[in-house]
């Protein structure tokens, strides 16, 4: 008995470096995909400055980043989830719900803001986490747990604000809108430092190796003692709470309670995520990429508008590029990663294996 489990142990162990020999080059690939979303940004800002003059103004360039927020707060929670390999189409419902909750109860109820504020974003990781229960304890499919709640989260944004916008919104609100910090934007600061802050946690936390483990291989993940089920619910509320945070932006913004905002967002969200090199597969991805797909989306979208393109061929081309993210990813999983896992056994299989 003892043989056989020090046999198992060694070949775990075995398993183990090949998959971080793997996940290194993997990474590498990562790292190649970012420098060429990044290159593709750059050629498209000088073609977009030839093209159309108010391209390049600061106003512009502000304005574009400034939308931009938006989804990338939201985007933030949904890389968490599509790293489990799960989906998450409520986002924008949440977004909606915890706009219309920061400034109703204010208005009608007479709540402080700073209260609202605090429901609003409980409101959101409560909608995340019922997402999070019903896949792991209900076995419900992700795409239908989350389009359940996707409808039920805006139907009660809708009966709470009598399906109009709400206005006044606290000072508050318009002095986050109107902030900057060193020059800067303060929502676009506040992206940023939650984006630094989830990639610290994806990649220096052991909620963030669970993370990967789980989207990567469920199964080993937990006979390698990960409580799984855990993180796909972690995940699930810290996509909730990101929607409630940009719920909140989106107030500031609008400088109204938002309730016929965001159509189609979760869309959107799920587009940058996956231009930004995050894997549909889950397992595979991290916030730089993901910014630089927000980023990307977001130059096309202005693009559109500065060449004064019909509204309807907005949709082809944010179309086509989402079709491109995800043949791409497709091609990456299937060729890319299955020639480097050939390569990873091929080499361990090479190595003479040392005398017990």
């Amino acid at each position: 008995m003892a043989l056989e489990n020090s046999s198992m142990s060694d070949r775990i162990a075995n398993q183990a470096t090949g998959f971080s020999a793997l996940r290194g080059k993997i990474s590498f690939i990562d790292l190649m995909q970012s420098v060429g979303l990044l290159a593709v940004i750059l050629l498209g800002c000088a073609i977009m400055s030839v093209m159309s003059p108010v391209f390049a103004t600061v106003r512009n360039i502000e304005n574009v980043l400034q939308s931009a927020t938006i989804i990338a707060v939201v985007a933030i929670g949904q890389t968490f989830v599509i790293l489990i390999a799960g989906i998450d189409l409520s986002v924008a419902s949440v977004l909606v719900l915890a706009s219309v909750l920061s400034v109703g109860l204010v208005n009608f109820y007479g709540w402080s803001p700073e209260l609202a504020i605090v429901a609003a974003l409980a409101a959101g990781m409560g909608v995340g986490l019922v997402n999070g229960l019903a896949v792991t304890k209900l076995r419900i499919p992700a795409l239908i747990a989350t389009l359940a709640t996707m409808t039920i989260a805006r139907g009660l944004a809708y009966i709470f604000s009598g399906g109009t916008n709400i206005a006044p919104v606290p000072k508050l609100f318009v002095e986050l809108q109107a902030g900057r910090i060193f020059g800067v934007p303060a929502v676009i600061m506040l992206t940023i430092v939650l984006a630094v802050i989830a990639q610290v946690v994806l990649s220096r936390t052991q909620f963030g190796r669970s993370v990967y483990a789980t989207g990567g291989n469920p199964l080993a993940a937990r006979l390698a003692g990960i409580n799984t089920e855990r993180v796909i619910i972690a995940t699930f509320v810290i996509s909730g709470l990101m929607a409630a945070i940009a719920g909140l932006l989106i107030t500031a913004r609008f400088e109204a309670g938002a309730a016929t905002a965001a159509q189609g967002l979760e869309l959107a969200v799920i587009a940058a995520v996956v231009i930004g090199g995050v894997s549909l597969f889950g397992g595979e991805g991290n916030m730089g990429g993901m910014l630089l797909g927000v980023i990307l989306l977001g130059l096309v979208q202005n693009a559109v508008n500065l060449l004064n393109v019909p509204p309807n061929w907005d949709s082809v081309v944010s179309g086509l590029v989402i079709a491109a993210a995800a043949a791409l990813d497709v091609y990456r999983r299937k060729y890319l990663e299955a020639g480097m896992r050939k390569k990873v056994i091929a080499t361990k299989a090479s190595k003479p294996t040392k005398p017990s």
